[in-house]
């Protein structure tokens, strides 16, 4: 009988950069990787200029994303092939990484997916697996609080459809609000909009939204069959709705 050996690189899924760190044996340097990235996202080259093959496996991954060959989610849940991601909530499942690396990558097989050779396969301590077992319990309370604040702003989403809607029937019923009533509109979108973008006294985001363009694209892919949801739209009507708060300021 086989015993199982939990392998301590491997998580539930991984962002982009996470999963090429481990395929280029840079675990080691993980956090160092991850803070400069996060925070100078456009000086990838730059920052990690030492280590040539790690932008080069990114774009690996990334191209396959994009390909469809590699299927891929949002803070760890599947999504369909061709959703739109944001790309620093865009993560892959560890099962669909080690598929795919069997198909396209077939004579590479890093240690955080295939798991250690057999010349160094260790019996790991009980220690060992109650502290991989409470990083799982950790990670899965995390993922769940996300997916309630993500369930929150889908409701916020909704209401603001609801609003738009009985804006509607007040212009069948009395015609076109009047510039008072247009600029009063303007403002409760405009500050919802700076609502959602806005942080915490702690520094927390208090949306998931990072920018006004993934507002409007969560509005398309959710009620974009709804007449006058178009992208143009929403940009014009966003557009005017900050102005309007920058002059009411």
């Amino acid at each position: 009988m086989s015993t199982y050996v939990f392998n301590p690189q491997t998580k539930l899924f991984y962002r982009p950069l996470e999963a090429a760190l481990r395929w280029c044996n840079l675990l080691h340097h993980e956090s160092e990787i991850l803070k400069a990235a996060w925070s100078q996202p456009d000086s990838f080259t730059d920052l990690f200029f030492q280590w040539p093959g790690l932008q080069a496996t990114v774009e690996k991954i990334d191209d396959a994303v994009r390909n469809g060959d590699l299927r891929y989610g949002c803070l760890g849940i599947s999504v369909p092939m061709g959703t739109y991601v944001e790309p620093y909530q865009l993560t892959i499942r560890h099962f669909d990484l080690l598929s795919w690396m069997r198909v396209f990558y077939p004579n590479q097989r890093p240690s955080f997916l295939f798991g250690p050779g057999r010349d160094t396969l260790e019996t790991k301590s009980l220690g060992t697996l109650l502290a991989l077992q409470a990083d799982r319990d950790v990670l899965l309370r995390e993922l769940k609080t996300l997916q309630r604040h993500h369930q929150n702003i889908l409701v916020d989403l909704q209401s603001i459809g609801v609003e738009r809607d009985d804006l509607k029937a007040m212009v069948k019923t009395h015609g076109h609000p009047s510039e008072r009533s247009e600029l009063t509109y303007q403002n409760i979108i405009g500050v919802l909009l700076n609502l959602f973008l806005e942080h915490s006294p702690a520094g927390n985001p208090l949306s998931v939204f990072n920018s006004q363009s993934a507002i409007v694209d969560a509005i398309i892919a959710r009620y974009g069959e709804i007449p006058g949801l178009s992208k143009r739209t929403l940009d014009e009507k966003f557009a005017a709705a900050n102005r309007s708060i920058k002059k009411s300021k």
